[in-house]
């Protein structure tokens, strides 16, 4: 059996609406990539030093990153021989196995959250100014309020203006309570007093929103290690997750971001925003490989549920569904 007819059988045990939107999410992404992928496969008659040197280049321009690329392609030159392939229609099959394999291997590759199941969970949100930090962290308030959890929203980001008033209109959106100060406090305190109202208000989760001034690094990384101080000293084991927030459409600065935030602060996860709205939907494949941390959620449109928990293999559906649908019907 082709690695896509396995594909197709594994999500099809999921929801048809988590399929529909990683398919329609993907869509730009699977027009150049997999257009381009067929287009070399027609060209071709068979798999030789230029068909690689070609693929080569489309999975570059597709922001799956140097360092990924070299390594998808001395891995599919080893299958390809192993496999004695010739035809190069057969290499595509090989191609979405080794991205769900590259993805899945390291130690951490889970997209489930660290939600704690007695006492309350802090999860951190960090990342630049414009990356959708405050819709994603309203979106997820959402996705928990739904699942019957108590949400409590903190306004740290109190140095961005109007940023305080952003979360403020998702948390009456969604219908959960912000704590804030004025702008221009201490973010340290916002959390403390964050914490406390989560405390008495038994919440389950608190949803911690931090400022993002990348342009001036060194004290935007000592606020955030004095808010992590905060934190652990008032939840003990908190924060459980500090999710990184990068906008897809910024391709290879997306992954630059992740590198300095890496270094700065112990990120857990990944939160890939916009990816509906890129053709280079294989800064997902560059940042686990080349990083090592888990996407968690991407965003796959502008609808308060288009917030979606990552899933390799349904991800690779989204780059190649015509290709699966293609050989389920033959």
């Amino acid at each position: 059996m082709s690695f896509f007819k396995k594909l197709k059988e594994k999500i099809t045990k999921q929801t048809d609406a988590v399929t529909d939107k990683f398919k329609d999410g993907l869509t730009k992404t699977r027009d150049s990539f997999s257009g381009r992928v067929n287009d070399l496969v027609a060209r071709y008659r068979k798999v030789d030093e230029d068909f690689f040197e070609e693929l080569e280049e489309i999975l570059i321009q597709a922001d799956v990153g140097f360092e990924t690329v070299m390594e998808l392609i001395e891995e599919l030159k080893m299958e390809v021989k192993r496999q004695h392939i010739q035809d190069p229609a057969e290499v595509q099959s090989v191609i979405s196995e080794k991205l769900v394999e590259i993805y899945q291997s390291g130690e951490d590759t889970t997209s489930k959250l660290n939600i704690q199941e007695d006492g309350l969970t802090v999860l951190l949100f960090v990342g630049v100014n414009g990356v959708g930090k405050t819709t994603t962290i309203g979106k997820l308030a959402h996705k928990f309020k739904s699942e019957g959890k108590n949400v409590v929203l903190a306004a740290g980001d109190t140095f961005r203006a109007g940023a305080i008033e952003q979360l403020e209109v998702w948390g009456e959106r969604v219908g959960v309570n912000v704590i804030k100060q004025g702008a221009g406090s201490d973010p340290a305190a916002v959390m403390f007093d964050a914490i406390q109202a989560a405390k008495s208000r038994n919440a389950d989760i608190l949803i911690c929103d931090t400022a993002g001034r990348l342009q001036n690094k060194v004290n935007l990384m000592k606020e955030l290690e004095k808010v992590k101080r905060v934190i652990e000293r008032e939840v003990p084991g908190a924060p459980h997750e500090v999710l990184l927030v990068l906008d897809a459409t910024t391709g290879q600065n997306a992954l630059i971001q992740a590198k300095t935030f890496k270094e700065a602060t112990n990120v857990s996860g990944i939160v890939l925003t916009k990816l509906d709205g890129t053709a280079k939907g294989g800064i997902v494949l560059a940042i686990r490989n080349e990083l090592g941390i888990p996407v968690k959620f991407v965003g796959l449109g502008e609808k308060m549920d288009d917030l979606q928990e990552f899933d390799a293999e349904t991800y690779v559906y989204g780059l190649f569904a015509d290709l699966v649908e293609k050989e389920e019907l033959a």
